[in-house]
């Protein structure tokens, strides 16, 4: 049967290679896309395309949502229990440390404080805290995290934010033990702040009382004096405060009062003490060496003043015998 001219030319196309049916379609694809590049041509297009392939987008990504939505709804509940468990536990924590915080603050205030009692004693000093307290009733004795390796040593003064609070009494190298003011066995040389009356305050055993038992009946003691170390023996500094006179009694036929004092420290608060430096100790024992230096020059110069005297004496004895005797001889004569 002979073929028409159709029938060849469509044949002839179809049996044309696959490389030349990619050309021709590389070259219409290029062409489009100058011409929607330049002239904007198939923006109509791509969007009627873009709503028409929407769906199939959805469909696309509508089983990895549903596996999604699903796992989340069908969660087990063990996990839930660990995850409340977990929740709770972590509340608790916050919640104790926003309790915390009241006494960071106060510690930041009681460091604060200790930090304004410094500018007496000076840069060179030594804070420590308390690690334990005695609990012997009979002792009033302290232990703190400061020792020799720190540079503290034996006989080494403590004072907080307050006042004095006792004295070291043994070193353990990495920690020592302290005597505060207010035990049976110490005594603080004091002054009073008001007429500068000296005595000596001894501990009772009780943390908020001190005893005064050195003082006459006729001594000028009012109740609020301020007591303040006053530097004699070299321990203690002068002019820290000590206590205050809270209670004078005086019992008739006595010959010293009955004073009680309240310590100036808060012994049975403090956690932390600041450690009195060598070069204020030094100083106070300068102090010391100028007082005894004064008193040796004092009792001298009465001794000379007594020497002077006496041989004063002695030179006017003779003349005063010979005008003795004339006096005697002329009355004789005169009889």
């Amino acid at each position: 049967m002979t073929l028409t001219t159709v029938e060849r030319k469509t044949g002839h196309f179809r049996s044309a290679s696959p490389g030349f049916r990619l050309l021709l379609l590389s070259i219409l694809s290029i062409t489009l896309m100058v011409m929607d590049h330049h002239n904007q041509h198939l923006i109509n297009v791509r969007t009627t395309l873009a709503v028409l392939l929407h769906p199939v987008e959805i469909l696309v990504s509508a089983p990895f949502d549903i596996s999604h939505n699903i796992s989340e709804s069908l969660a087990t509940r063990s996990e839930l229990t660990a995850n409340n468990r977990r929740l709770n536990q972590e509340a608790l924590v916050q919640n104790a440390r926003l309790q915390r915080m009241a006494a960071l603050e106060a510690e930041n205030a009681r460091l604060r404080a200790l930090l304004d009692s410094t500018t007496k004693v000076g840069d060179n000093i030594i804070i420590a805290e308390i690690v334990s307290v005695d609990m012997n009733p009979y002792r009033n004795m302290i232990l703190i995290n400061k020792g020799g390796q720190d540079g503290a040593y034996v006989g080494q003064a403590l004072i907080d934010a307050n006042g004095i609070v006792g004295q070291i009494t043994r070193d353990r190298l990495y920690s020592a033990e302290a005597m505060l003011v207010t035990d049976v066995d110490h005594a603080l040389p004091i002054e009073l702040a008001r007429n500068r009356l000296r005595t000596i305050a001894v501990g009772t055993g009780e943390l908020n009382r001190l005893s005064l038992p050195f003082l006459p009946s006729n001594a000028d003691v009012r109740e609020g004096d301020l007591l303040i170390s006053s530097g004699l023996g070299g321990t203690f500094p002068s002019g820290y405060p000590v206590g205050v006179i809270r209670q004078i009694n005086s019992t008739t036929g006595q010959a010293f009062l009955e004073i009680d004092a309240e310590p100036a420290a808060a012994l049975n608060r403090i956690r932390e003490v600041l450690l009195i430096s060598p070069r204020e100790q030094g100083g106070a024992a300068d102090n010391n060496k100028q007082q005894i230096k004064a008193g040796i020059n004092a009792i001298t110069d009465t001794k000379a003043e007594e020497t002077t005297t006496e041989e004063v004496t002695n030179k006017n004895q003779p003349a005063a015998e010979a005008a003795t005797e004339n006096a005697t001889s002329t009355s004789e004569e005169a009889f």
